[in-house]
């Protein structure tokens, strides 16, 4: 039964609890005039002169590099130079699809050498019960689907993490009674867990606090001196977005912990994610935040899931990988990221407040503070021995809006990055050029290519797409050890026809906010992204129309090409479509997977509990969470199982707990082992 913690013996306040306080008060963010940017590092207007004139000629230089790597860019499409061109003219490789190539080749050596790295300076033996770090982790939560936030929560549970110096804070977004299931999810899961869970019901939120009361009154002493006095806290505040439950836990906390680790309610955490974050930390002090690996947990929900699957990878493992080795990280992501306390402190306002054309910005959270992060001038870097898994949208309405959320604050990130080149490496200037104007050279190329009226330019487009998707899923298969990610071709042609308008239709609706995926309990459609889409598609559907009416069928060579080039193409679709359904599709983990382990679990611990033995073999174990759950499951050796739990430093003692795994394209064993070993 839920208590609130404000109707107990121990509140000595004036706030009485959920229902019992004034009326809120309207929303209040702070004046640009009242915000204080800390400085830190190069930066103009603060320190010696010769600092000044430090900063002053980076600054120079690296915008001058910037521009440069632009016009360059711009300069080797627009010349469209061909390096190599076959005797009919029909086949050519172009300076820009060099520069790309060559531009893939540097990421992926880089990430490797980082992913190396990483994996041969392992936390010490003892760390796992010396860390001498206090850490809170915060879970923001919206409407989460019930199976989802209990395997989250239960996974908590096992982190293997010193638990006098952890402390958790679940941040339920919205107080009414229909976010209420999630409180008692969470009092169910640490009550079995044997843990001393506390609950808090607020009326309000810090930024809609009632005019003119004291902190006594309004439940903010109340509510500070719970979270200081509790390890495993439930809060519910009305509701204003994720980016105001982060506040609230971020404000509320203070400096009483070293690190803050974010999570969201639909992620999975590895035993050993927790650890493997406080450890760059640790040994890292010029470091202000850490990421980690997020893989997929329902990559066999539908197509959509599992291509996001294998996105997900190569974004984690070769863009921010690479991206870590020079200690730029762009975007530590919501589902695993560290953050140093005292550093968010000192721009937590500015987070929160952060305007952007006059409005309060609501999403784009994460890239938000890894972005205070860099301008503070420290480091933000991205360690794949820290793991978990996340759901993803299964269905494309769900995940196009999720895409244009995160194109917007891409877009809206990238212009604030750009102050603060010249705190950082010189990669960080060239690769925010590439991949900032890449879209466009695509989305040009792609409608000039249709209106063309040439039918085998097109067809040719076509190909080079889906050469552009493998040549990147042959990169990342290098790294990964796996030749799924050849599926990456597939999401080439899932960028053209949807991500692209996707994308303008984000740059067009910067200003409008919102969650952008909408609660997992209560999915409601966005179809308002879908209307770009239709626009584009339709556009090139005429393109193509037009372009088959006004093509030359006269010469029968040129006609035997465009047949040839037509077939290639759908049989390559044909022939990945095929592997994908026999060889792939039967080794994924769905959502379903959680509910029935749910049940089977339940009917375990019932059968145990009357038959009063241990059920041995046949009870099904979930000590590491990361381990796959399919029924289709088969044993795998200790020698692969064993990465699972995290480095073999800190490893349990006990392996007769560990789940028996299965092989998946997403599983932790198909990367973990082999990069080990490299």
């Amino acid at each position: 039964m839920l208590i609130e913690y404000a109707k107990t013996t121990r509140n000595s306040t004036s706030y009485k609890g959920f229902g019992t306080g004034p009326p809120k008060g309207p929303k209040r963010y702070k004046s640009d005039d009242e915000l204080v940017v800390p400085k830190r590092g190069l930066t103009l207007g603060g320190g010696s002169c010769l600092m000044q004139f430090c900063c002053a000629i980076r600054l120079v230089a690296t915008h001058l590099l910037g521009w440069s790597v632009l016009v360059g860019m711009v300069f080797c499409y627009c010349l469209n130079v061909e390096l190599m061109k076959s005797g009919n003219g029909r086949f050519a490789f172009g300076f820009y699809g060099a520069v790309i190539f060559v531009h893939l080749s540097v990421q992926s050596f880089f990430a490797l050498l980082e992913q190396r790295y990483t994996f041969r300076n392992p936390p010490p033996p003892n760390y796992s019960t010396d860390a001498p770090s206090k850490v809170a982790l915060q879970i923001s939560a919206y409407q989460e689907d019930p199976d989802y936030l209990r395997e989250c929560l239960a996974a908590i549970t096992k982190l293997e993490y010193p638990r006098s110096k952890l402390k958790v804070l679940l941040c339920i977004d919205g107080n009414g009674d229909d976010s209420l299931y999630m409180a008692e999810i969470f009092e169910t899961v640490m009550a079995e867990a044997g843990l001393r869970p506390v609950f808090f019901r607020w009326d309000y939120n810090y930024h809609e606090l009632p005019e003119d009361v004291g902190d006594d009154e309004n439940g903010v002493r109340l509510l500070e001196q719970m979270i200081a006095d509790n390890q495993f806290i439930c809060l519910m505040q009305a509701w204003g977005g994720k980016r105001e439950v982060m506040y609230t836990a971020f404000k509320a906390l203070g400096e009483s912990v070293e690190y803050v680790q974010v999570c969201d309610s639909d992620t999975v955490l590895d035993p050993c994610a927790m650890l493997e974050l406080a450890w760059v930390l640790d040994t890292q002090p010029n470091s202000g935040a850490v990421g980690g690996d997020v893989q997929i947990l329902n990559d066999g929900d539908s197509f959509i899931s599992f291509l996001s699957s294998l996105r997900y990878w190569t974004a984690f493992n070769v863009e921010r990988a690479c991206q870590s080795y020079f200690g730029v990280v762009s975007c530590i992501s919501g589902p695993l990221g560290m953050y140093r306390m005292k550093v968010v402190q000192e721009f937590l306002d500015l987070w929160s407040d952060q305007k952007f054309l006059g409005e309060v910005c609501t999403f784009g959270d994460d890239r938000h503070l890894s972005n205070r992060m860099l301008q503070l001038g420290y480091a933000t870097k991205y360690t794949p021995r820290s793991l978990c898994l996340t759901e993803t949208p299964a269905t494309y309405s769900r995940w196009l809006s999720q895409q244009i959320r995160w194109s917007k604050s891409y877009f809206r990130e990238w212009l604030f990055n750009a102050l603060w080149w010249h705190k950082h490496h010189l990669w960080m200037v060239y690769e925010s050029i590439v991949a900032g104007t890449f879209p466009f050279f695509v989305l040009y190329t792609t409608f000039s290519t249709d209106y063309s009226g040439n039918l085998w330019d097109f067809i040719f487009l076509l190909l080079t797409i889906q050469i552009i998707g493998l040549v990147k899923g042959f990169f990342a298969g290098i790294i990964r050890g796996d030749s799924i990610m050849l599926f990456m071709s597939f999401y080439s042609c899932l960028y053209v026809t949807s991500l692209l308008p996707g994308k303008i239709f984000a740059m067009l609706t910067i200003r409008k906010k919102g969650w952008g995926t909408s609660g997992r309990k209560t999915l409601l459609s966005n179809y308002n992204s879908l209307i770009p889409v239709v626009i584009w598609n339709s556009l090139l559907l005429y393109g193509l129309i037009r372009t088959l009416i006004s093509n030359d069928y006269s010469r029968l060579y040129e006609v035997r090409y465009d047949v040839v080039g037509a077939l290639a193409y759908l049989g390559f679709w044909v022939y990945m479509w095929t592997m994908w359904r026999v060889a792939v599709q039967w080794r994924l983990s769905k959502k379903s997977d959680l509910a029935l382990e749910s049940e089977t679990e339940n009917f375990s611990s019932e059968r145990s509990d009357e038959d009063d033995e241990d059920p041995g073999e046949d009870r099904i174990r979930r000590q590491s969470p990361l381990v796959s759950t399919s029924v289709q499951s088969h044993p795998v050796s200790d020698e692969l199982t064993k990465p699972l739990l995290g480095p073999a430093s800190v490893e349990p003692t006990d392996r007769s707990d560990l789940e028996i795994g299965r092989e998946s394209p997403r599983s932790l064993v198909d990367f973990r082992f082999r990069v080990n070993d490299l």
